[in-house]
């Protein structure tokens, strides 16, 4: 039976959130230069989404660059933004196809201005679908978005339209970018690195961990069927005892 065969689709995580490590690596490996890596990561990006689109996994948050990225060499980062536009050209008819709808998180704010209106452009496009949902985190991170949640909160008291007693998870939640999604059931990072990297921090509070030595452009369905197999192995107690879940 092949891995794909034994996951357990009844116990599928909703949520999986992939740190997406390695490019540059892989490329330095092959004696290529980093945009060659970036652009293999690009064909990865596809095959992980239609894996988790024939599984039936609800929502994949891929974070593909972080505030922190925009301190790159210029030339790498127009390059990227280049890449970006390109792929969402070509990738938008099999988005639809596939009957995938793209959404993002981040200050796309900060994007080129012709690269921002093709992504809101195929965010628009892909809103009819009903499958997958796809989500981008660009310029994004979890410090950014925590600050930017604590100022929306201040207004709100300056506005007397919040009190003390207000403020609960929900409501800390609520002003989250991924408000309107359930918090990811799997976190996977590639390349080796055991690191959460200013990633989703409030909602990976009960998160299962899967870190692999895989670098990002050689993570294939198969390695993806194999983080999906490894977390339907855990416990997921959420400060719970074993007897009590069990119940």
């Amino acid at each position: 039976m092949d891995l794909k065969q034994q996951i357990d689709k009844a116990r599928l995580p909703r949520h999986i959130a992939i740190i997406m490590d390695g490019n540059g690596r892989w490329a330095k490996k092959q004696g290529l230069a980093r945009m060659f890596g970036h652009k293999q990561g690009v064909q990865t990006v596809h095959d992980i989404t239609v894996a988790a689109t024939e599984l039936g996994v609800e929502y994949l948050t891929l974070y593909t660059f972080s505030t922190e990225n925009w301190n790159r060499p210029k030339e790498e980062v127009d390059a990227l933004m280049n890449l970006l536009v390109d792929t969402i050209v070509k990738e938008t008819p099999t988005l639809m196809n596939n009957n995938v709808r793209l959404q993002t998180i981040g200050d796309i704010d900060r994007l080129p201005e012709a690269t921002k209106q093709k992504f809101l452009g195929c965010i628009e496009q892909t809103s009819v679908n009903i499958g997958l949902t796809m989500v981008i985190a660009l310029s994004y991170s979890a410090r950014w978005e925590i600050t930017r949640a604590m100022q929306e909160a201040v207004r709100m008291a300056k506005n007397s339209d919040l009190r003390p007693e207000d403020v609960n998870e929900p409501f800390v939640s609520s002003l989250m970018t991924t408000a309107e999604m359930p918090d990811p059931d799997l976190l996977i990072r590639t390349s080796g690195e055991y690191r959460i990297s200013n990633f989703l921090l409030w909602q990976l509070a009960y998160s299962e961990l899967y870190f692999t030595d895989c670098l990002w452009p050689e993570f294939t369905p198969e390695e993806f069927y194999k983080a999906i197999l490894d977390y339907q192995k855990r416990e997921r107690r959420f400060g719970k005892t074993s007897e009590q879940i069990t119940k």
